[in-house]
């Protein structure tokens, strides 16, 4: 792909990055070392280059995601959620954006973007959550199963606590209060976080039956696992955890739970 002319790309595992195993997170309580900052294209925001979507060109000038910013060369960049990138599709703001972004790359060249541009980006990174989801598993980092979740987290041994969005609300609710009693917070409201992912898209990408919570024992995995969550909530425009957190509500916020699902 050819890619504009506004950054220079690195490695995909640079130093502070997620695989770098760097990060920390607000559930983890600690700092996250400088990262590389990026400018969107759109609305002038700056920030870290793992938390906003790269776009790029093919050859023949057509605009697509690069969901792990692994196309070579330069790109450009959007921190803006779903429903802003359409509007400013239908206003063709994003063309123009583009068009200045890429004309230096691609010489002048028409450039093409597909209608379903936003889909695709919703559905890269829900790809990329899910893959996520499943090296960790293979690492050996991801707990699944009521009782074995419970166990950890009552120990104190879970650092992120995870429930699919058709997750029962009992079900949720008992494993997030074994978690406030490990983690020696009880009382102050902290509750796991609910994707944006039902449990028949964790199960396939689990290759298990039935899979509604998830937990992670390792810190460093839970703030790679965080880091692509958080994408693909800000995209969708869900609260984040540092918007919740602005708002005052506790930083893992829920969203409704809809399910039928026995703890």
């Amino acid at each position: 792909m050819r890619t504009p002319n506004n950054e220079p790309l690195g490695s995909d595992i640079a130093e502070g990055s997620p695989e770098s195993g760097t990060f920390r997170d607000a559930q983890t309580r600690g700092p996250r070392k400088a990262e590389p900052e990026r400018k969107c294209i759109l609305s002038g925001e700056h920030g870290a280059r793992d938390a906003l979507v790269r776009l790029a060109v093919s050859p023949d000038g057509l605009v697509l995601p690069d969901i792990h910013a692994k196309a070579p060369g330069r790109g450009a960049w959007l921190a803006v959620s779903r429903a802003e990138l359409e509007t400013a599709i239908a206003k063709g703001k994003l063309k123009g954006a583009l068009a200045r972004a890429f004309s230096k790359s691609v010489g002048g060249a028409a450039l093409t973007v597909p209608e379903d541009l936003p889909q695709r980006i919703e559905d890269g990174l829900r790809r990329a959550l899910l893959d996520r989801l499943g090296l960790e598993m293979r690492a050996g980092h991801l707990i699944l199963g009521s009782e074995r979740i419970a166990e950890h987290a009552r120990g104190g041994a879970v650092d992120l606590l995870l429930h699919a969005s058709d997750a029962r609300e009992d079900g949720n609710r008992k494993l997030d209060q074994a978690w406030r009693v490990g983690r020696d917070v009880e009382g102050s409201g902290e509750i796991g976080v609910v994707l944006p992912l039902d449990r028949a898209a964790l199960s396939v990408a689990m290759g298990r039956d039935n899979v509604v919570h998830m937990a992670l024992a390792d810190a460093a995995a839970a703030a790679r696992v965080s880091l692509a969550l958080e994408r693909l909530k800000h995209f969708l425009g869900h609260p984040t955890a540092d918007a919740a957190t602005q708002a005052g509500e506790p930083p893992l916020a829920g969203m409704d739970d809809r399910s039928k699902d026995e703890f």
